[in-house]
């Protein structure tokens, strides 16, 4: 089965196309892709969906792997509201 492994950063990307065994799971396309992130990884997904590194894979599926945030989502916010309070 063909499946493909893709990290992302906010101007580069780099993927892996790979022929897997049927049964074949998350972490073995992310061991097989090799490519050599894995302190940048938090998590991993399949076409924006979060799955564990067990979850079996299928012909097709897509493997993203997910980096740490940056900025707490909630911070952000109260950031971006103090400043529109400011502006007006």
């Amino acid at each position: 089965m063909r499946v493909e492994v893709v990290i992302a950063w906010p101007h580069r990307f780099e993927r892996r196309e790979l022929e897997l065994e049927a049964g074949a799971t998350v972490a073995d396309a992310v061991r097989a892709a090799a490519l050599g992130h894995a302190g940048e990884v938090a998590g991993h997904a399949g076409f924006g969906v979060a799955v564990q590194p067990e979850s079996r894979l299928r012909d097709g599926d897509r493997v993203e792997l997910l980096r740490p945030l940056q900025v707490d989502p909630k911070e952000a916010r109260r950031r971006r509201a103090g400043a529109q309070r400011t502006g007006r």
